[in-house]
């Protein structure tokens, strides 16, 4: 056995039924904990994405919060994410991406609330926050070793793996696919795009986050809609289909091979954890960042992120694959989702979702990139950030020189490994969760009925 047998057995183990089930737990806890928050609660937070007051303490708008979360959420998964489930579990993997999606949103609640509940500042007087602060600030001293393994987890996955050479190569590879363009020419202008921006610190990364993320969410939303409307009489037929096949296993069709109720369940929650990152401990570093006074309310906010990843994108993306019928063929991954696109816009689908892609793959470097410096700071203060950030740019660049899978497996592992620390917080300061939360709520009515009286 070599070693790379060695890491994907580990990588299987990590992301295997134990690390899965309490990543689903949690969001079942805090589902009932919270009173099925994420249900009753939907409107306000979907309307606070605009209309919060940003009158609080912090470095950029809820809204630029929410959207540096997104950049580094909504990516390669939404995209090729999918279409492997689908591909792996068959179409009853989207019912398991949705009950993953659903309880993620109470999760991904707590860690917004618990983000800003433990902010603290760094030397710079810059806003630093995440499961790090938490687990020091709200668990205490004596988890401070659970804080520095969160942190350097973090670092890692920035710099070797999901923030850096998968997105670059994922960005490389489609362009190249498109327009012929050698992948060494992508990755250096790539490098020097991400460099400009990165320099510049979060204001520079929220404010191209808040430019792209929503344009190309638009976008991408768009154009499965068009597939879902030149296929409208079939969706119910669709949508029968991946119910049944979320109990029931799939038998094979054309290059389909088949599969079974685990894998639509494995591949589903597996994917969709994944793509929204709820529990994993990476989202909340941007939403401590948000200019609000009030936990609860960012805890609102962040948990639109899952909804919009998982409950709209990763639903269209994976309705689009089944009412096109190419997750019944040979094909996988990206080309994929490409060949949907194509069935249904010959020349215009593929073209926009190589840039759809590259955009949202773009936006994940910028995301992680910030996600890193900050458990960087954790760990090693201000005085190198520069220095973080010159490395960061470095391993872009080597991106799209290097292909090592090696690499890409350890940051999968290590990306799991980030989620164990985030969760034990997350459930030893459930009470501050709950008491944040009734206390915004009390707030709101006091503020209704005073609104009321006038």
């Amino acid at each position: 056995m070599n070693l790379i047998d060695v890491l994907n057995n580990i990588d299987s183990f990590i992301w295997g039924p134990p690390l899965l089930i309490l990543l689903v737990g949690t969001g079942i806890f805090f589902t009932f904990k919270l009173g099925f928050l994420q249900l009753t609660k939907l409107p306000k937070a979907l309307k606070l994405i605009f209309c919060a007051e940003n009158n609080g303490s912090g470095d950029i708008s809820s809204f630029g919060a929410l959207c540096t979360a997104l950049a580094a959420t909504v990516g390669t998964g939404n995209i090729v994410g999918v279409a492997t489930a689908i591909k792996a579990g068959g179409p009853g993997a989207l019912f398991w991406m949705w009950i993953a999606a659903f309880f993620g949103m109470a999760t991904k609640y707590a860690e917004g609330v618990l983000a800003i509940k433990y902010r603290t500042k760094d030397e710079n007087g810059q806003i630093s926050g995440g499961p790090m602060h938490y687990i020091l600030n709200g668990m205490g001293e004596k988890y401070k070793p659970l804080a520095i393994f969160f942190s350097f987890s973090g670092i890692l996955v920035a710099l070797l793996g999901i923030g850096t050479f998968t997105q670059v190569n994922a960005i490389t590879d489609a362009i190249n696919s498109s327009f012929g363009i050698n992948p060494k020419i992508t990755g250096i202008i790539l490098a020097i795009l991400v460099g400009l921006i990165v320099f510049g610190g979060l204001q520079s990364i929220s404010k191209v986050a808040t430019k792209i993320v929503p344009f190309m969410s638009v976008v991408y939303i768009g154009l499965c809609a068009i597939i879902l409307v030149s296929s409208f009489s079939e969706i119910p037929e669709a949508l029968s289909l991946i119910v049944k096949g979320a109990f029931t296993p799939t038998a094979a069709f054309g290059g389909f091979l088949g599969s079974t109720v685990s894998m639509a369940i494995r591949n589903g929650i597996a994917r969709g954890v994944f793509s929204n990152e709820s529990g994993l401990g990476s989202a909340p570093i941007a939403a401590a960042a948000a200019k609000t006074n009030w936990p609860a309310e960012q805890g609102l906010i962040s948990m639109t992120g899952t909804f919009i990843d998982s409950l709209i994108i990763c639903t269209l993306t994976g309705l689009s694959i089944i009412l096109t019928g190419v997750w019944q063929s040979n094909l996988n991954g990206a080309v994929m989702t490409q060949a949907a696109f194509g069935s249904i816009l010959p020349t215009v689908g593929p073209l926009f979702l190589t840039l759809s892609l590259s955009l949202f793959a773009f936006t994940t470097i910028l995301g992680w990139s910030y996600y890193g410096e900050r458990c960087f700071e954790f760990l090693f203060g201000v005085k190198c950030i520069n220095g973080y950030r010159a490395l960061f740019v470095m391993m872009v660049l080597l991106g799209a020189f290097l292909k090592l899978e090696v690499v890409w497996i350890i940051a999968d592992i290590v990306n799991g490994l980030m989620a164990l620390p985030n969760l034990i917080a997350l459930l030893a300061l459930s009470s501050v969760v709950v008491a944040e939360t009734k206390l915004y709520l009390d707030h709101l009515d006091k503020k209704s009925k005073f609104e009321k009286v006038i």
